[in-house]
């Protein structure tokens, strides 16, 4: 009887094998989902080279690029960085991930101008678009960068201790998206 553990640590340890049997899984997901880019953005070879694009679930006229495999090639050539964007914002632990957002702000701005045939120039006025995405990001990053520095010169932390102590718990992806809405 002297060798069994007691209850406590047996729970315990049962804890850490359930969350390192979860952050494996959680892991292989992400790694499995990066994995599948290059599959992904090869589907638009799948879309025929014609103006009109009939399918079970809709049809799609090509005005604009003149092909509907060239408008999905388009497509998926914003839609792949926008999908790695997510993955990185959605993982990332460090303390500059807002900056994610001007860059998934862009991407997102160059789809809903894809998908608007009737456009001439998708990247026209861009950085008037950006600019309220960019006003609060850059300023909320440059005041948080401004406290670390701060906290330095009062404390003998590193920069990783800084880091880690602005670093926001891991959360699942509801949980960050119930920090911004």
């Amino acid at each position: 009887m002297d060798n069994q553990q007691p209850k406590s640590k047996r729970l315990k340890s049962r804890f850490q094998v359930t969350n390192n049997n979860r952050s494996l899984i959680l892991g292989s997901v992400i790694a499995t989902l990066i994995a599948i880019t290059p599959y992904l953005f090869t589907l638009y070879e799948s879309v025929p080279a014609t103006k009109v694009w009939n399918t079970f679930l809709f049809t799609y006229d090509s005005n604009w690029y003149e092909s509907a495999q060239v408008a999905a090639w388009t497509l998926s050539n914003k839609l792949i960085p926008l999908y790695l964007l997510f993955v990185w914002f959605f993982t990332c632990r460090h303390w500059w991930y807002h900056a994610l957002l001007v860059p998934i702000a862009l991407y997102v701005y160059q789809i809903i101008g894809i998908l608007n045939d009737d456009l001439e120039f998708a990247d026209t006025n861009l950085f008037l678009y950006l600019l309220p995405i960019m006003a609060l990001v850059i300023p909320s990053i440059y005041l948080i960068r401004a406290k670390m520095f701060n906290k330095i010169n009062d404390a003998d932390k590193t920069m990783q201790e800084l880091e880690d102590e602005f670093r926001i718990g891991p959360k699942g992806i509801f949980g960050k998206l119930r920090d911004y809405f």
